[in-house]
């Protein structure tokens, strides 16, 4: 009786997609550390596993906005949803570049900074010439698509999000008559959430590559001389997680543990990959099991990672004062506090764009001209590293802002009533 109940348990625990996940990891650890010559395997796994996941988010994206809206009878509520969800991300994104400049400033993570690893500056010019290109006019311009099929070919999120809102609008206004679209529509979103549900069955196979690649690739040794770095954005990252988020989930009367532990399969799957693209067509699904209507869902998961990446923000504050005090630079609090108003519009001026974080870095010690934008340099061996705090962060922030436009509006349905 005993052997049979450990022997069901034992099947239920590896049959578990978290915990295929976990084991992933850590076997990729594994691997990463001691078979050095399986990298270019390891991110070649890493990458088609990414790619399966990133074929599926420009359509489901695309028929969750448009159903979502088409499904709305007043088109007032669309940008009522979309205003408080750009405020929303502007004002938890402010508090995240202030918490992050603050503990830089206490912690003090570059001073007395001797790095034993030389700094990678064949990557820097590339950064530099997507920096010096940067400007919110074009950034403004280039939401609207020239070609909404190359829009879906590149799988830009803002376009396709732009594209996506007003055929959804143009679907609502045809009445009765569009039903027969929608009714297909539903069907070939369907489609494609099952597809995903196949794909996420080899997540850990995604997981396993990606984590084996970044410590095969980098190593433990390059983490040493920024080890402080390290600590402090992911410490600062963990106290925004469990205490800014904690106070909003709070407020607006939700558990952050459990909208956690609803979606850890998509918080391990973006350890693993160091991708918070690969979590985006699960996130959508599991926030409306979570209780949030699709239309909610729709507009602000896709708007968010774009507009609201906290984690980001948080790693890209602390590397400006930590290359501040390397460099033995004094900032004034006027200073800081133009180094924050700069990251507020830089940060949303890189989004989608592949390698933003040092794109927005070098483009905002560019603006401010008081630390050397070579510095940027010096990150480039561990940024991988912390890549993984970013788009964790940036997944769960984004998720807490949908669930709170969703309860604001009167979208939420607890999982509870739904069942």
């Amino acid at each position: 009786m005993l052997y049979n109940r450990i022997i069901a348990i034992m099947k239920r625990l590896f049959t578990n997609l978290t915990f295929q996940v976990l084991i992933a990891i850590v076997l990729g650890i594994i691997v990463g550390l001691y078979f050095k010559p399986f990298a270019p395997t390891a991110q070649l796994i890493s990458k088609t596993f990414i790619s399966l996941i990133t074929m599926l988010i420009a359509p489901i994206i695309f028929f969750t906005i448009v159903l979502g809206i088409a499904g709305m009878s007043d088109m007032k509520k669309v940008g009522r949803v979309g205003g408080k969800a750009l405020l929303y991300f502007e004002i938890v994104t402010t508090f995240a570049l202030i918490i992050g400049v603050t503990v830089a400033n206490i912690v003090k993570p570059g001073e007395g900074f001797v790095s034993t690893v030389k700094a990678d500056t064949s990557k820097l010019a590339v950064y530099q010439k997507a920096a010096s290109e940067m400007h919110w006019g074009d950034f403004i311009a280039h939401i609207v698509p020239a070609n909404a099929f190359d829009a879906f070919a590149k799988g830009d999120i803002l376009q396709i999000l732009f594209f996506a809102i007003l055929f959804g609008y143009g679907l609502s206004r045809m009445g009765e008559t569009g039903r027969t679209v929608i009714d297909f529509f539903e069907k070939l979103s369907k489609v494609f959430f099952n597809i995903m549900h196949i794909v996420m069955k080899v997540a850990p196979i995604g997981a396993f590559g990606g984590m084996a690649y970044t410590i095969s690739t980098y190593g433990i040794k390059t983490l040493q001389p920024l080890a402080l770095l390290m600590a402090s954005v992911y410490i600062t990252m963990i106290l925004f997680i469990f205490v800014v988020l904690n106070i909003i989930c709070r407020i607006y009367k939700f558990s952050l543990w459990q909208y956690l532990k609803h979606i850890k399969e998509e918080i391990l799957i973006v350890l693993g990959t160091s991708s918070s693209e690969s979590a985006l067509p699960g996130m959508m699904e599991k926030l409306e099991k979570f209780g949030c209507s699709r239309s909610v869902v729709g507009l602000v998961i896709p708007a968010g990672y774009s507009f609201n990446l906290d984690g980001t923000t948080i790693y890209l504050s602390m590397s400006v004062i930590f290359l501040a005090q390397v460099f033995h630079i004094p900032l004034s609090i006027e200073q800081q506090l133009g180094i924050i108003g700069i990251l507020m519009i830089t940060s949303k001026g890189a989004a989608g764009v592949t390698g933003s974080g040092f794109i927005v870095l070098t483009s905002t010690l560019a603006a401010i001209k008081v630390i050397p934008v070579e510095g940027v340099a010096i990150l480039l061996g561990v940024d991988r590293f912390m890549s993984e705090a970013r788009a964790i962060t940036n997944v769960i922030g984004n998720g807490v802002a949908t669930i709170v436009i969703a309860k604001s509006e009167g979208e939420f349905v607890s999982p509870e009533l739904k069942a």
